[in-house]
């Protein structure tokens, strides 16, 4: 923001800034290839909040764009040049500029390493000593690095960077963590390279707030720790005393003049972890699959499908602030709220003494996405090895290949069975919250609910007499529809977006939705159907804007018609109801946020997340709380960050933004919540019912 603002009142009148989402692949091992969610999606973020530029004074231009390759990066900026924008370039010139620019990118990457290795080569002639300082890109400016690597080199050690060692990839071995990010697969490189070397040790940079770091400290941690290296993490901000970085450095350097003399090397052990593996022979012994619980209405109906097909699985119950705490123990301090959760629930089960850890697996999602959620996997598998049960198998489930298990396959059978228990939880999530704060008769509401989740549950298991998919949806709305319920009251609805997690578990965000009941409000919450379409959608964007396949394009066009065309029985009975209405289709959801985000902000909620408050607003509720885990960087950009100018488009919506941690305030929360609420006390709807 601040050189956006320098450019700006320096007379800049166009500025160019793209949004990377992947860079070039420099480790063909690595899971993928992006950019972190920030170097990603600032741009965004500066497009939405910087005054001259929402007022229309600065030509600002900010392509996605992916540096996959030469071609991906001449194919997009033709595409946006000589096609979306108007600009006297042509399709030539373009050519012949990306060609030279990759091919001295190239050139000034070599620079580095040859600079590295003549340094690496006097040092070995010297006996001399180095520190890699391994750390972003942009930890190379001295506002941010604020002189760290002056204060080093002036107790005579030279300094690196991680970008400027060999590359060893070959010799290491598999990662715990999801190799995902590229600055991060560099990170990974550089702690192996320093294992191979008794004369260099490793200090890690990381920002406050910086949780995908949750992910590669830890990570770099294990690798050196493997060899009998030193670790050391210096966390830096805005703050520039260095009083207490001086004394973590001094106290590094006695640990290694101390190591030296007591000849103490490096045990150059190639670090290769060994996953466990759920097998064919787990399976057929009937191992228990325990996963957390994410959202109590869909995933009371989960169970059942994976029964259906052999599984003996199992979603937890320990929703307390016990797994809260059990989690803080053995997740990173940096980590987000929902991996905090998650683990503790999942640790908190397997200590409990419940469950036979012999016969134990765990399963848990795995999208292989932009956002740290991705290594919500390895944060479970550093989990049981810190208790001693590195033994119990991590099942990931995903659908784009980045794990297999020869004792877990999900039949294609399986897919619509799953579809359909996403449709029948909110189904039953939009009628419940729809009527409940009208009931006649408390608790009316809730036991129709539980009578629709037994029939949904007879169905899934196909037992004798169980009604039809589309009787069940209909069934639903008609009950809910006749629902005795006072009319006549009129109550502010307030819609909820945010993280997915903490959207959806009362653990994660203190019972949110009952709260916002007793303070006399009608609870909206979107979809859960609808994230898995922004997913699927998604790849029409990648194939158009980002260089991939065609096959993504029919897959992710395939993937939505039919996502509908199962989800259609519950649109049928939802818009011919008397009470409630249907939810946008994704494709109207896109129209409505590409004012505000690219649909190329795809990580975590992506622009989805600024498309359900628009969505809300449009279905006349214009009362949104946005809730996200502390340190999310991507909801700062498609939450927060869109707010300023959604409220500027539609000047009723009353928005309201809420961190939630482990260490936050509820008396913060519920103040904030207050707040809004007062607020939509003074503006209630007026619609009928039905709207």
């Amino acid at each position: 923001h601040g050189h956006i603002k320098w450019l700006i009142e320096n007379g800049g009148k166009t500025i160019f800034y793209p949004c990377i989402l992947l860079e070039h692949k420099e480790n063909k091992n690595a899971q993928n290839h992006y950019n972190c969610p920030i170097v990603v999606s600032n741009s965004e973020n500066v497009k939405n909040n910087v005054e001259e530029i929402i007022d229309g004074e600065i030509t600002y231009l900010r392509p996605f764009i992916a540096f996959t390759s030469e071609k991906t990066v001449k194919e997009r900026l033709i595409k946006y040049f000589c096609h979306e924008k108007d600009f006297d370039i042509s399709a030539g010139e373009i050519i012949r500029a990306v060609h030279k620019a990759w091919r001295e990118e190239q050139k000034a990457k070599k620079d580095i390493e040859k600079r590295g290795k003549e340094l690496l080569s006097e040092l070995q002639k010297t006996g001399g000593r180095g520190i890699v300082l391994a750390a972003r890109p942009y930890h190379l400016d001295p506002e941010i690095n604020h002189g760290i690597p002056e204060l080093i080199a002036s107790y005579g050690f030279a300094v690196l960077t991680e970008d400027s060692l060999p590359h060893v990839y070959k010799k290491l071995g598999n990662l715990r963590v999801n190799d995902q990010w590229v600055y991060h697969t560099r990170l990974y490189n550089a702690a192996a390279y320093v294992t191979l070397n008794d004369n260099l040790e490793l200090i890690q940079l990381n920002s406050f707030g910086c949780g995908i770091d949750a992910v590669t400290t830890d990570q770099i941690a294990e690798i050196l720790d493997g060899s009998s290296k030193l670790y050391t993490s210096l966390k830096i901000d805005e703050v520039s005393n260095l009083g207490a970085i001086r004394i973590r450095i001094r106290s590094l350097i006695s640990a290694i003049n101390m190591r030296k003399k007591k000849e103490i090397a490096s045990a150059k052990n190639k670090y290769d972890y060994k996953r466990t593996e759920f097998t064919k022979k787990m399976y057929d012994e009937g191992y228990s699959i325990i996963a957390p619980q994410m959202s109590p209405i869909h995933f009371d109906l989960l169970s059942p499908v994976f029964k259906k097909y052999g599984y003996n699985f199992v979603v937890l119950e320990n929703t307390t602030k016990e797994a809260i705490d059990t989690g803080l123990k053995y997740v990173n301090n940096d980590a987000c709220f929902p991996s905090v959760a998650m683990v503790g629930q999942i640790m908190d089960a397997v200590l409990s003494g419940k469950y036979d850890t012999s016969k134990l697996a765990i399963m848990m999602t795995q999208t292989g996405g932009c956002c740290r959620a991705s290594n919500y996997v390895s944060f479970i598998r550093r989990a049981l090895d810190k208790a001693n049960l590195s033994h119990i198998p991590v099942i990931s489930l995903n659908v784009g290949g980045i794990e297999k298990n020869s004792g877990f396959r999900v039949p294609v059978r399986a897919y619509p069975d799953a579809i359909k228990v996403v449709v029948f939880g909110d189904l039953l999530m939009r009628c419940l919250y729809r009527t409940r704060p009208y009931e006649k008769e408390i608790g009316s509401a809730e036991a129709l609910r539980q009578k629709w989740n037994r029939i949904c549950i007879d169905n899934i298991k196909k037992k004798k007499g169980h009604l039809s998919y589309r009787q069940i949806c209909q069934g639903i709305v008609n009950d809910f529809d006749n629902l005795e319920l006072n009319e006549d009251v009129i109550k502010p609805r307030v819609g909820i977006v945010g993280e997915i997690l903490v959207k959806y578990m009362p653990l994660a965000n203190n019972n949110l939705v009952k709260t916002l009941e007793e303070e006399g409000a009608e609870v909206t919450v979107p979809d859960l159907l609808d994230f898995f379409s922004y997913a699927v959608y998604n790849a029409e964007y990648k194939h158009k804007f980002l260089g991939f396949k065609k096959s993504s394009l029919i897959i992710s066009r395939l993937g939505v018609k039919g996502i509908e065309k199962i989800r259609k029985p519950a649109r049928d009975a939802l818009r011919n109801s008397k009470r409630f209405s249907e939810p946008a289709n994704i494709l109207e959801v896109a129209k409505w946020v590409k004012p505000f985000l690219s649909l190329g902000n795809q990580y975590g909620e992506g622009w989805f997340l600024g498309g359900e408050m628009l969505e809300l607003i449009n279905s006349g509720i214009p009362n949104i709380i946005c809730i996200q885990p502390f340190g999310c960087l991507p909801n700062h950009v498609v939450g927060k960050g869109v707010i300023k100018k959604i409220r500027t488009s539609y000047p009723e919506a009353n928005i309201v933004a809420i961190d939630y941690d482990p260490g936050a305030s509820e008396v913060n929360q519920l103040n904030r919540i207050k707040l809004m609420m007062s607020v939509a006390k003074k503006h209630p709807s007026k619609r009928d019912f039905k709207q």
